[in-house]
């Protein structure tokens, strides 16, 4: 995978957001779920958490996934392909690029997560407060929904409430894209 300049680095956003909320790393560890020591080397940029635990940690940190980038616009928003932030997770064998720009004045974002084969958004279903939109951009996804699974190919869409357990995986041998939209958080 090539990174780009633009690839947020998500231990030093995990840090900045935690240290402008007054938290602790035990107190976010706590709270997510986590052990601090875990936190802590998200933070040193020494492991790679999943798609579902860097949503677990957003939500305690008052952002969405598309809130750890922290390119901000203002009029028309316009995002080219090479101008898009990005996260990484070579745990998850995935890549999260923001489609539009975290300006808390916007009610929706998008992300596309670019998954390798084998690629998966975390170890199990997930769940988180919302609704999501998501079309299937290339490739084929698995979209485990509670106890259905649900295999999606390109141009393929699903809607469903995220508070539903949920895990996007690749099965396919290549790489595949889906591109998910959801309101942002107003908490």
């Amino acid at each position: 995978m090539v990174i780009r300049a633009e690839q947020v680095q998500v231990g030093e956003r995990v840090r900045s957001l935690r240290t402008a909320l007054n938290m602790s790393v035990r107190s976010l560890a706590s709270r997510a779920g986590f052990s601090p020591s875990f936190i802590s080397q998200v933070e040193n940029g020494l492991v790679s958490p999943s798609i579902a635990s860097l949503e677990r940690i957003a939500s305690i940190l008052d952002v969405t996934l598309a809130g750890f980038f922290t390119v901000q616009q203002q009029g028309a928003n316009v995002t080219h392909a090479n101008d898009r932030q990005e996260l990484a997770s070579s745990w998850s064998q995935a890549r999260i690029e923001a489609l539009t720009p975290s300006d808390v004045a916007r009610q929706l974002e998008a992300v596309m997560i670019t998954m390798a084969p084998g690629g998966r958004s975390g170890k199990q279903p997930s769940s988180h407060h919302g609704e999501e939109f998501a079309l299937v951009f290339d490739g084929e996804v698995s979209l485990t929904l509670g106890t259905d699974v649900h295999v999606l190919q390109r141009r393929d869409t699903a809607s469903f409430s995220s508070e539903v357990p949920h895990l996007w995986e690749n099965p396919g041998p290549c790489d595949a894209q889906v591109v998910i939209v959801s309101p942002r958080s107003t908490h």
